[in-house]
This record gives structure tokens, sequence and C-alpha cells, in this order.
């Protein structure tokens, strides 16, 4: 089982060449790319000029030559109010370049800009049309999209309260339906958390099939945390025990940056070594033969 950890805050702060180089010095074997840079409206964002091809190939380049494997992508994504159809172009993007750095998966969220339990079925119909239309993009860059379960803050409190797939049986309702090869699920383990799911039994509603990517971090199970597992509340033991019995065959991809960002410049390094023998540990776990 492959072990990455996503590019966001390193690639943002050191540039994306140097986020590959670290992971690749800190003994990852894989990384996971995130390209919410591409909203940003800094003008000299590569993955937003007109040779974003060339850049991305170099990247491929330095990443096979230091023997580092890109095994799934984020595409870009909205927050707040704003349609995930408003930036398609950037997610058919994002899908190209990712298929150019080798992933096999890209990561798409789901349209949540609607308050979701007044919108239940709208969003359903919105998304089944939404990712339909990545379909033909799937096809041309023989890359698979992974739904992800989501959460949404209510009020000036920024309460967490459910969102389009957070609830393990309609986020199989939406591959379900969708009932294409193209579509897979990748489950937020915080996610599942924050908005008071059992993390375990939504693995096991999803099962093998269903389930072929993960986002791994910690929280307190009240606030979005992306933190260190180990260093919150969720019970990973259970959590693990669970995808060790469906027989989980993806990968382990961390998505805890906030970790790191607490640590000064110089333990960086250090940090990422850390998370890296944390997710072998728990790879290890899921891989154990199941005992009755």
């Amino acid at each position: 089982m492959l072990v990455s950890t996503q590019t966001q805050l390193l690639g943002t702060s050191y540039g994306d060449a140097e986020a590959i180089r670290m992971l690749h010095e800190a003994g990852f074997p894989a990384y996971d790319f995130t390209m919410q840079k591409m909203l940003s409206k800094e003008p000299d964002e590569p993955l937003n000029a007109d040779n974003y091809v060339e850049y991305a190939k170099g990247l491929r380049a330095l990443a096979d030559e230091l023997g580092i494997v890109c095994n799934q992508a984020h595409a870009p994504f909205t927050t707040g109010k704003k349609d995930q159809r408003e930036i398609f172009d950037k997610i058919v993007r994002s899908m190209e370049v990712a298929s150019i750095l080798g992933a096999k998966i890209i990561v798409v969220h789901p349209i949540q800009h609607l308050p979701y339990e007044e919108n239940v079925e709208e969003l359903y119909k919105m998304n089944m049309e939404f990712y339909k239309s990545l379909i033909p993009y799937c096809e041309k860059f023989q890359i698979k999209v992974a739904l992800e379960n989501m959460w949404q803050g209510v009020n000036k409190s920024y309460h967490i309260v459910h969102s389009t797939c957070s609830r393990p049986e309609e986020f199989c309702r939406y591959l379900d339906d969708l009932d294409s090869e193209w579509f897979v699920a990748c489950l937020d383990i915080g996610h599942v958390a924050v908005v008071g799911e059992s993390v375990e039994r939504t693995i096991r509603v999803l099962g093998t099939k269903r389930l072929q990517a993960l986002h791994v971090h910690d929280n307190n199970l009240c606030d979005d945390l992306h933190t260190l597992p180990y260093t919150r509340n969720i019970n990973w033991d259970l959590t693990l025990k669970a995808l060790q019995e469906i027989g989980y065959e993806g990968d382990f991809t961390f998505e805890a940056d906030r970790f790191l960002r607490f640590l000064p410049e110089p333990l960086i390094p250090h940090g990422l070594k850390f998370m890296l023998e944390t997710g072998r540990y728990m790879a290890s776990q899921i891989e154990k033969k199941v005992t009755k």
C-alpha cells in the first residue's frame, strides 16, 4: 500500500518542484498533487499559464528521476456559495495535469453551494449532471474521478452540519446511480467524524469496490482540523480495523497539512518523516490478515 501526502502546503510555500523533492527526501514513495492554487489570483501561477502542459511534464520528469510517483490528485474546488460548475474548465485542466503526472485518481468535490438539508434532491440532480459531464475527459485522460464526502458550516459560529455525500447511504447512491467505472469514492475520514457519522460504519457501507481512495487526518470531532492521526479524537483502532475487514485495496493518503503548518521551518523535514512513519504504521495495520 502506497503511503502519500498532499503537496498543498509545501507547494504553496516552496513551489511544486521543491515540494516533490522534499517529499522524496522524507522517504515518501508517492505524492498527492493538489491544484487549489489554480484558483489563485497570482498572475504567474504556472498551472494557469499557456504552457501548463510543459510545466506538468517537467514535474513528471523530476518525479521519475527521483523515483516518486503521483498516486492521486486533487482538483481545485470552490468554497462558500460558489458552484463547482463555475470552475469547470479549471477542473478539466486539472484532470489533464493529473494524467500527465501519472495519477490514476483525481478527487473532484461535489456541488454543495446550496443549504444541504433543504436541497438534497436538487443537489443530487445537479451533481449527476455535473459528474456525467466529466466522463468524456475521464476517457480522454484515462483517469478516475473520486467523489468526496463533504460538510457545511452554518450560522455565525460556523457550526458544522451534513452536506453532499456526508451520509454513507447517500454516498453510495451517488456512485451507484452514476454507474460508471470512472467514478469511485475518496473517503475523507475527518469529514465523516465532524458531521457525527461513524467512520467505521461508513467504511463498511461503502465497501471495497466503491472505496478506492482516502483523505486521512484527525480532528476533535467538532472542527475540520486536518492534523496528524493520534493527535486528536478519532478512534483510529476502529477505523483501521474497518479498512482491514473490507479488504481496502487503495492507497493511504494524508490530508493533514495543518500538522506541519505549526512547525518552525527547520522542523518541517522532520515532521514529514514522522508523518511518513505514522502512515507506514497505519497502513501495516490495514494490511494485516483478518483473524477470526
